[in-house]
């Protein structure tokens, strides 16, 4: 019975062994992202992403499709993340499945980093060329050093064809054309085996001698010195020079095939053009803002005066990329993501017109799931429970004025 009981054992604590070994190999493909465990604050008080435009929803390996739209830099912007000083335009995908062919803010090309503004809005397009077949979730993105990646909206894309059809060609300075995608690969296949080779004879020549215990016990024993003979010096020694002789040699003969180069260019481009916005005739004061938990909801009592010539009606507000509407006001034609789009998330107390000159305090609620599904009801959870968003008012004629509002959040439970 005792043998019995061990062989079980052995047997079991073998199949646990292959069971987490094979779980260290199964790696699943990650096809969207984790942008809703990005703090809500983050979300609601950096990047504000509007008029947002995914050119395809499906595309062919080797086609393009551009992702283009708006986004204003918040005024209060929180002061536990750097200022965007030191910004890049990115997009947020699932590894390398498009590559970025080109990005423009403002009209200008900007392959580096670049300085931003508080409270300016700028206009930006990305051209993304498809590469590998899939339904990908493709996300704008600003990368903010210190402060991180901020993902706005994401959508998602479908990409069919064939990835070993993916090809992208560039001309070089010098006038010869490359495929980048599998350029000079025998070689870099080559330096990765070499370099692997020389490790493990490193790691062999030491593992061949007493490791571990017997290493211990003569080092507390004060006989370290003992460790390393004569022949280990210079065998380290002949490893030492080797891997120097190795890299000069290779540096020389690469210098030699290729006397052209260019350094990666990492300056920082400033005075990025924003869009000059108008200023906006209509005046918003948050009388006070909560955020119903159960209810899954947030409302506002705020205070609207048009300073303007026109009768101006409340239709959306936008925070962290879900867009809140109503639907009498605002409607949505850009396709935007379905699930951060509210058509009938906004409900005003009266949003009849506001007549120019008249002031009119009223109950704004945005309610929708999103709140949870997104985990921007964590906002309510945050040292400095504030949020931010973006007000939209349309006149008669459909003009559109954006105005920012920011104010503190104090939740419910009833």
């Amino acid at each position: 019975m005792k043998i019995l009981k061990d062989k079980v054992a052995k047997l079991s604590f073998v199949a646990l062994l292959i069971t987490i070994t094979a779980a260290m190999f199964y790696t699943p493909t990650a096809s969207a992202h984790g942008e809703k465990s990005q703090a809500a604050f983050m979300r609601m008080r950096t990047i504000h992403w509007f008029d947002l435009n995914w050119s395809k929803e499906e595309v062919v390996v080797n086609d393009t499709m551009t992702i283009s739209g708006k986004f204003f830099v918040f005024t209060g912007w929180p002061e536990t993340v750097d200022k965007p000083e030191i910004s890049f335009l990115n997009i947020g995908i699932p590894g390398p499945v498009f590559i970025r062919a080109g990005s423009w803010i403002g009209g200008q090309l900007v392959p580096r980093s670049v300085s931003l503004e508080l409270g300016e809005t700028y206009e930006f397009k990305v051209l993304l060329k498809a590469r590998r077949p899939g339904d990908w979730h493709v996300h704008t993105m600003l990368n903010v050093k210190g402060g991180g990646p901020i993902i706005g909206p994401g959508k998602w894309v479908t990409i069919t064809g064939s990835m070993g059809s993916f090809v992208n060609p560039i001309t070089t300075l010098t006038g010869q054309t490359i495929d980048l995608e599998n350029y000079n690969l025998g070689n870099t296949y080559f330096w990765h085996a070499a370099w692997y080779a020389l490790g493990v004879l490193w790691v062999a020549y030491w593992a061949r001698k007493p490791m571990f215990v017997p290493r211990l016990i003569a080092v507390e024993a004060g006989k370290a010195d003992s460790l390393i003979s004569g022949t280990d010096k210079k065998v380290a020694l002949g490893f030492a020079v080797g891997t120097i002789a190795i890299v000069a040699m290779s540096m020389a003969s690469t210098n030699e095939k290729f006397p052209i180069t260019t350094p990666l260019q990492a300056g920082l481009l400033r005075g990025i053009k924003s869009i000059e916005m108008p200023v906006p005739t209509v005046a918003v004061k948050i009388e006070d803002a909560t955020y119903r938990v159960p209810g899954r909801a947030m409302q506002m009592t705020m205070t609207i005066t048009n300073n303007g010539d026109s009768p101006i009606r409340l239709g959306e507000f936008n925070t962290a990329g879900v867009r809140f509407l109503d639907a009498a006001v605002a409607q949505d034609e850009t396709g935007y993501p379905d699930d951060l789009l509210a058509e009938e998330g906004l409900t005003v107390s009266d949003n009849s017109a506001i007549a120019p000159g008249q002031s009119r305090t009223v109950q704004v609620t945005a309610s929708d799931a999103a709140w949870e599904v997104y985990r921007l009801a964590d906002l309510i959870y945050d040292p400095d429970s504030r949020f931010a968003g973006l007000l939209f008012f349309y006149d008669a004629a459909g003009n559109r004025q954006m105005v920012t509002i920011d104010a503190p959040l104090i939740p419910t439970f009833i």
